[in-house]
């Protein structure tokens, strides 16, 4: 775990425009000074991200909202108050502290607070910003641990915070709070039923919006290895199937059918706690990648709670391919 000595290395690497690798409670973030264009430039180069992809904006507490926003609708109020720290962003009107580099061009930021001691405590000692999205190569499988990010992007990055593994595991729900009725972006680590208890209203996730957020893109999340979707009943067949057609093939084995034989490469017994499928879920595609799989066959959860977070990040992983 982070030492006081290591706070004060990350924010002097930060103020000096170098890139720190922070843990949050969803993933590992590559952090910037949310003010430096030149350092937020920089994090587009090193993942190797599209510069129209916005970044998130990490800020020490909710008090500190109006300092980067243009306004703050009393939706957006409402959902800070519930929920930060904690793993939801909130896309607003850009305010004037923001750079476009941040947000890909657009006027509207998206801005969060973590729930992460570590985090907290680099934010409050560096008094401001940080932009980070996820401290891998574009694409890929998110980091839920500090070993992840040195594996992955090595001396690329100035200096690693090591937080420990990430007790959330999957990045946060970005909602849409511009207007009157806010949507969900990016499901994630907070539950859309929690997000309706609190608005006491329903509230869509659209499958296509307007604004531009971290998560979009065709293929995301993605592992190595081919990652192919099938029904819940198929999943045994499918990877057996696949396994006999020459593949090495990883699965991931649901609950229900961790006492069955499957004749395959390697295999993930996935818990029945829905949380700790979500916490575990990036460190499974890693492990089947690292032994060896060319083609991981899964089942989407129940979308219900966390499970919508974690079919989404599924659906990204398979990308643009046609279901089995």
């Amino acid at each position: 775990m982070a030492r006081t000595p290591d706070i004060e290395k990350a924010v002097e690497v930060l103020r000096t425009g170098g890139l720190v690798a922070l843990p949050t409670e969803t993933v590992y973030g590559l952090g910037a000074n949310a003010e430096d264009p030149v350092a937020v430039a920089r994090i587009f180069r090193v993942k190797g991200r599209p510069p129209s992809h916005p970044l998130i904006v990490h800020i020490g507490g909710a008090e500190h909202l109006d300092d980067w926003v243009q306004e703050v609708p009393a939706t957006a109020r409402l959902l800070a108050e519930h929920f930060w720290p904690g793993p939801l962003t909130l896309v607003l009107r850009r305010g004037r502290r923001v750079p476009l580099e941040a947000t890909g061009g657009l006027e509207t930021v998206a801005v969060r607070v973590p729930d992460h001691p570590v985090a907290l405590a680099l934010l409050s000692a560096f008094g401001g910003g940080v932009t980070a999205p996820s401290a891998n190569r574009f694409g890929s499988v998110s980091p839920t641990t500090a070993d992840h990010v040195r594996a992955e992007l090595g001396d690329a990055v100035d200096f690693v915070l090591d937080g420990g593994p990430c007790e959330v595991g999957v990045e946060s729900t970005i909602v849409d709070a511009t207007g009157d009725i806010p949507s969900i972006l990016r499901p994630g680590g907070v539950t859309r039923e929690d997000l309706e208890a609190v608005l006491k209203r329903p509230i869509t996730v659209p499958s296509t919006s307007q604004v531009r957020v971290p998560g979009q893109h065709p293929s995301h999340y993605a592992p190595r290895a081919r990652v192919v979707l099938v029904e819940p009943e198929k999943v045994v067949a499918e990877a057996e199937l696949a396994q006999e057609l020459g593949h090495q093939v990883g699965v991931f084995l649901p609950p229900s059918l961790t006492d069955a034989p499957v004749k395959v490469h390697a295999v993930v017994a996935l818990p029945a706690s829905t949380p700790a499928y979500a916490r575990g879920l990036y460190g499974f595609l890693r492990e089947l990648d690292q032994r060896g799989c060319d083609l991981i066959i899964v089942s989407l959860p129940t979308e219900e709670g966390l499970g919508l977070a974690i079919a989404n990040r599924l659906r990204r992983a398979a990308g643009p391919r046609p279901t089995v």
